[in-house]
Formats: C-alpha cells, sequence, structure tokens
C-alpha cells in the first residue's frame, strides 16, 4: 500500500521531496490526453544502486519492462504512450522501485484537458439580501484533472473586481456571496475556469440585484373546509415576512395533489390576492397543497421576478358526498331525477370548468349551483323517508 502513501503526498505537493535517493525527471508534468511521456529515474551513486535492477509502476501497477530503457549505470527511462486521462483529478502516482520493491522516489503525472467556457450562468437573489450563482462547465464537464472555478463581479461602471469565496461544498459550480450588495446598481458576473492545462472564461452577465429576488415560501399556509361542500377547498396564506416593508406586486401559484397521487395540479391564475378556493374536488379525499410566491416589480423594477421554493405541503380533506352515504333503491324517485339530471348536465359541467382557479364569479355561481344541489338531495331524501314511513 505504499503508493497509496505516495498518492497522499502526490495530493499535497510534496511528493518530489518525499525521498533523496533517486529523482525522476520530469517532476509532476501537466499533459494532454493522447501524449507520450519518457520519464527518467536518476539513482545516487553513493547508495551502490545500478539502473539495471530498477522498475517502474502507475498507479501501483509495475510497468513492463519493454518500456524501460537504460541510459546509464544510474539512469533508467520509461516511455508511456498515448496517456489517458488520469484515474485520479490528484495525479496519477509514477514510482521508480529498487530491485527489492522499496520506492526511491516518485512524480505526479496530471493528464487531462483544459477547461471550456463556462456555460448557463445565472443568479438570483433571496430577499434582496444576498446573491447565488449557478453555472456548468463547458463541453462534457470533465477535465480529468483539478480544475479550479471562480465567479468574480463588479459594479458595471465602477468599483473593483471582486472574487466569491463562499463555494457550495460537493458543488463547484455555485457560489453565495452573502452581504455588501448594492441595489439599484448592475453588476458584471462571469466565471473563470483554470487548470495546470490552460483557462477559460464564461460570458459576463448583467444584472440588477432587484431584477432577480426571489423570497421564501409563502407562510402560514392553512388549508380549510368550505363548510359542508363535499368538493371545495380554501388555502390561505402569507405574504413573505422578509418582503413585508418592501412595495413589489406578488404573484402566487398553487398546487395540490391527492393523498395517494405524485402527480400535481397547478393553479395559475391566483394573482396577487392570499387566499384561494379550489373546485372541483373528489368528495371525502385528503389533499395535500403548496403554494410559492413571484415578488413582481419589487422596488419599481420592470422585470418578472424569480419564483421561490415551494411551501411545506399542508394537507385537508373534503366532507364525504351525503349521496354516497345515503343511497336509496326506489326507482321511481330516480326517474323523477334523472331528466332534471339530464337538463343541468351541460350547466354543471361549464359551472364546474370554470370554477377551476380563483376566479370570484365563477366560484359564486358554483357555490349557488352546489347549495342549490345539496337541498335538493336532502328534500328528496326527506320525501322518501315519509313515504316509506
Amino acid at each position: 500500500m505504499i503508493w497509496l502513501l505516495f498518492l497522499l503526498l502526490c495530493a499535497a505537493g510534496v511528493l518530489s521531496s518525499a525521498t533523496q535517493m533517486a529523482t525522476i525527471y520530469p517532476q509532476d508534468p501537466a499533459l494532454p490526453i493522447g501524449s507520450s511521456l519518457t520519464a527518467t529515474c536518476s539513482v545516487n551513486v553513493d547508495h551502490g544502486l545500478h539502473a539495471g535492477s530498477l522498475y517502474w509502476t502507475l498507479n501501483g501497477k509495475r510497468l513492463p519492462s519493454s518500456t524501460y530503457s537504460i541510459l546509464s549505470p544510474t539512469v533508467l527511462s520509461v516511455t508511456l504512450p498515448r496517456l489517458s486521462g488520469s484515474r485520479q483529478r490528484s495525479g496519477d502516482n509514477l514510482m521508480c522501485h529498487n530491485s527489492g520493491g522499496h520506492v526511491l522516489a516518485g512524480s505526479c503525472i496530471y493528464v487531462g484537458m483544459p477547461p471550456e467556457k463556462p456555460v448557463n450562468l445565472t443568479c438570483w437573489s433571496r430577499n434582496t439580501k444576498d446573491l447565488t450563482c449557478k453555472w456548468a462547465p463547458g463541453g462534457q464537464g470533465e477535465t480529468f484533472i483539478k480544475t479550479k472555478y471562480t465567479l468574480k463581479y463588479k459594479l458595471r461602471w465602477y468599483g473593483r473586481e471582486k472574487e466569491c469565496e463562499e463555494y457550495t461544498i460537493g458543488d463547484p459550480y455555485t457560489c453565495y456571496i452573502p452581504r455588501d450588495l448594492a441595489l439599484f446598481t448592475p453588476y458584471e458576473i462571469w466565471v473563470e475556469a483554470s487548470n495546470q492545462l490552460g483557462s477559460a472564461t464564461s460570458d459576463i452577465i448583467y444584472l440588477d440585484i432587484l431584477d432577480v429576488v426571489t423570497t421564501d415560501p409563502p407562510t402560514e399556509v392553512v388549508l380549510s373546509r368550505v363548510g359542508d361542500l363535499e368538493d371545495q377547498l380554501t388555502v390561505h396564506w402569507g405574504t413573505p415576512p422578509a418582503l413585508k416593508d418592501f412595495l413589489f406586486q406578488a404573484k402566487y401559484q398553487i398546487r395540490y395533489r391527492l393523498e395517494e397521487s405524485s402527480d400535481w395540479k397547478v393553479v395559475d391564475d391566483v394573482g396577487n390576492q392570499t387566499s384561494c378556493r379550489l373546485a372541483g374536488l373528489r368528495p371525502g379525499t385528503v389533499y395535500f397543497v403548496q403554494v410559492r410566491c413571484n415578488p413582481v416589480g419589487i422596488l419599481g423594477s420592470r422585470k418578472a421576478g424569480i419564483w421561490s421554493e415551494w411551501s411545506h405541503p399542508t394537507a385537508a380533506s373534503t366532507p364525504h358526498s351525503e349521496r354516497l352515504m345515503t343511497g336509496s333503491c326506489d326507482s321511481k324517485a330516480g326517474q323523477q331525477n334523472s331528466t332534471l339530471r339530464r337538463d343541468l348536465k351541460q350547466f354543471f359541467g361549464w359551472v364546474r370548468k370554470h370554477a377551476y382557479g380563483c376566479s370570484g364569479m365563477s366560484i359564486k355561481l358554483y357555490d349557488q349551483w352546489r347549495v342549490w344541489l345539496q337541498k335538493s338531495h336532502k328534500t328528496r331524501n326527506q320525501v322518501l323517508q315519509g313515504d316509506k314511513s
């Protein structure tokens, strides 16, 4: 497991000083994929070593002697043709050993590609207080060697260039600027990528913090029944607290699903109100609801904001349908109601369709229809029970 120790030394950049018994040249080279490398191991004559007794390993695997050349009594070379990308970003480990297997010297070989121009740079500000930017590496993204990405920014017309310092752990393509951001002034923002084989710079984006604001999700989301109406629920929510003191026209969006389903239905026409009636639901069913916010026109910005994350799901159930719980087998009563049902079927479908969403007029029509229908069912049931008694 000696080569694992050298892997750590390689990553730390101290492999060249790990031993004084021999030296390898070149030390820690960086090469493009497909290159060939000839390296030499020169032993110290004071240790009584001979080049013919040495051998090479790459990442712990012994290299065939056919790749060796004895250049002098104390110098052994090895040739590595058509190198593939490094197996680890910290470099591949080329080592020179004596006949007993002891490591005499080592070198880290970095084989990869220069970075391509980073793409898809986007940024957003949570509640105008900070800025988070995310991007994607150019091309296929794989360079095979350690590549550094640096987010840079400056005020467009003045100010000095700054570097973002808070990168997301495990995600080198996201950076967070927590403070000291100016409002009403555009920024220039870009990403620089660099490694031992080259560098590349993304396109510059220009943005005003107020144009890329997103909020915390709406708070205090409450889902409740609408009296005894078995196919409706009402959603109420609060304005995101961090924006209560800002001048903006919020847009809200709702999505809901059945308890046993993973498919969400989205209500887009909520507008800036903080409540909504959901109609046309299934009676006696548990629904989950979430709400999110888009802060349009914050502090006079003319651009649409960015949707917040969805709020935590909240749940409620619709009442059970009385028709399902108090069924009747009276065929005569059913015949008397069948004509009425057929006549109203088209109207019922139209109202139900237009009650979807949060339209105040359609909701009122739908409420009137549902109340009338429920009363008619109660009256019919009372008549049936009186006839049976």
